[in-house]
């Protein structure tokens, strides 16, 4: 049975008017012949996506590994560029008059004034990261709620994304 199409008909049906219904038989066969070939399909399907699924990540691997490295090299070469730029800008404040004293401090109050603007943005894309919007949904369903772990502003988010929704039900 396997290899046959399920839409010929078979041999003994040659002698079937047009528009006469299959027999009982034959129509299971057909069905059978046309799930098999569904499921085989859906197997074929999901083995193909499995290998791209395999394939896409390997790449991701190798990508990131890449990306790594080259933000490595950007850190090194950006360091030893700030560095530099600190020195010219050292020696220039030193040769308008200011002491070497007056010179550095500028130099470190510029860095320190650059490094808390980073560290400010660092943690705000760190909290950007923590998925609360998707930890509340799953707590909503009762899957890995955290008690006695809330804050104020997510219940604030959390009732106004209530509210909205409930407007929205309502119009």
């Amino acid at each position: 049975m396997t290899g046959e199409d399920p839409r010929e008909e078979p041999a003994g049906s040659a002698h079937r008017a047009p528009g006469e219904a299959p027999h009982l038989d034959e129509s299971i066969r057909r069905i059978r012949a046309a799930a098999t070939e569904t499921f085989s399909s859906g197997l074929d399907s999901g083995r193909a996506l499995r290998k791209l699924v395999a394939a896409d990540m390997a790449l991701s691997r190798s990508a990131l590994g890449r990306a790594l490295a080259w933000s490595a090299v950007s850190v090194v070469f950006g360091a030893s560029a700030w560095l530099l730029a600190m020195g010219a800008a050292i020696a220039l404040l030193q040769s308008w008059g200011l002491s070497w004293l007056a010179s550095i401090s500028i130099a470190t109050l510029i860095s320190l004034v650059v490094t808390a603007i980073a560290a400010w943005r660092v943690s705000v894309f760190f909290d950007y990261a923590g998925m609360h919007a998707t930890r509340r949904q799953l707590s909503r369903l009762g899957m890995f709620s955290e008690a006695g772990h809330g804050d104020d502003d997510d219940e604030d988010e959390t009732s106004l994304t209530t509210s909205a929704s409930d407007k929205a039900k309502a119009s």
